[in-house]
């Protein structure tokens, strides 16, 4: 294929394949600055040069989770050294400094714990509601979602629409990974199938529910198992419409079971983390936002990230376990200041939204 053309005819408003898209993925030398241009001019067109973030926390539950993926070193079996599950006290402890930071949105953090229920995830919104009533909770992954429908006997929509009576303001789009079921045989076997995912998200946009949409790359995956990730993330959208943003989560892989098994050599390198931002930004036409996450990639990277098709910074987050249990070395929160700092040193103008995208300041 020939990018030069590949790059204009996008830009002039041609569709990427997912055939394509593979290819781009592959791009290397001086041509990642052909394509570094290309998202940066889609992403100027979309959101003019304002990036965004939100004011949140993630509220830590539990590490216990039935899952224990080979990509994560967060999640731990019951009774294993290092499980924990917080309680009541320190939840709400966890909701008051929220309050008091004044932050828009609350994110839980957590495993999912083989003991909890659809009244598990109530009571913690119930929690949240009163300490702080105006907040935004933004929870539970399509996973999770399935997993106490099965428990409770209930088809998923109604689960769906208790959660939101409940009170869950947006569901997380996680548990995604990657959409290929024979990916998901071995970065995340315990996990929902494929067909799974698409249903119970197409189900909550039915009824009134956004949710962001993720990718977690550079695992056991190939450039041809991403491009189809993103198409079919984008037929999604086609149809629904309920996706807020998509989320680029890198691969953090120095404590986990994939690596120390020898099953991958290493996570994403800062080229393909930068490539794979602006493969989504080109390749995800009716999405408006893509956002990065300054935890995984490190300050320096999510900076050049926003040349590469990259809009939104994510959140002030003050507490990341999953990417820290991974070996991460980034901080915990990021001061908007700093992230203020990060923009203008490249031109940009930083803006706080809320998790929906209206803007606050």
């Amino acid at each position: 294929m020939n990018l030069k053309a590949l790059l204009s005819d996008t830009l002039a408003g041609r569709r990427l394949t997912a055939r394509e898209a593979e290819f781009l993925f592959s791009v290397t030398g001086p041509d990642v600055y052909d394509l570094f241009r290309a998202a940066d001019e889609m992403c100027r067109r979309k959101n003019g040069n304002r990036v965004t973030f939100v004011r949140n926390q993630n509220i830590h539950i539990t590490n216990i989770c039935k899952n224990l993926c080979g990509f994560c070193g967060f999640g731990r079996a019951k009774n294993s050294p290092g499980a924990y599950l917080s309680g009541e006290k320190e939840i709400k402890e966890q909701i008051q400094a929220a309050k008091d930071r004044k932050v828009t949105e609350i994110c839980f953090l957590s495993g999912v714990h083989p003991d909890f229920t659809l009244e598990t995830y109530l009571q913690f919104m119930r929690w949240v509601h009163e300490i702080y009533p105006s907040v935004h909770i933004h929870a539970f992954s399509p996973d999770e979602v399935d997993f106490v429908a099965g428990k409770a006997g209930l088809p998923t929509p109604v689960v769906i629409e208790k959660l939101m009576k409940g009170g869950l303001g947006t569901l997380q789009g996680t548990a995604a990974e990657i959409l290929v079921d024979e990916v998901r045989k071995t970065i995340c076997p315990a996990k929902v199938k494929t067909g799974v995912w698409k249903q119970i998200i197409r189900e909550a946009h039915s009824l009134g529910l956004k949710s962001t949409a993720t990718i977690m790359y550079g695992s056991a995956e190939s450039y041809r198992d991403r491009a189809e990730h993103l198409d079919l993330i984008r037929s999604i959208q086609d149809e629904t419409g309920g996706f807020t943003e998509m989320v680029l989560l890198s691969y953090v892989h120095h404590k986990t079971s994939l690596y120390e098994k020898g099953m991958v050599r290493s996570g994403p390198t800062g080229r393909d983390d930068l490539v794979t931002t602006a493969v989504s930004r080109l390749f995800l036409d009716n999405f408006d936002h893509i956002q990065i996450s300054w935890p995984k990639l490190g300050i320096k990277m999510t900076q050049m990230a926003l040349l590469a098709g990259a809009d939104d910074l994510a959140g002030t987050m003050y507490l990341d376990d999953v990417t820290g249990e991974a070996g991460g070395d980034t901080e915990d929160y990021l001061d908007h200041e700093d992230m203020k700092y990060l923009c203008s040193d490249i031109g940009r103008e930083l803006a706080e939204r809320t998790t929906l995208y209206s803007i606050i300041s």
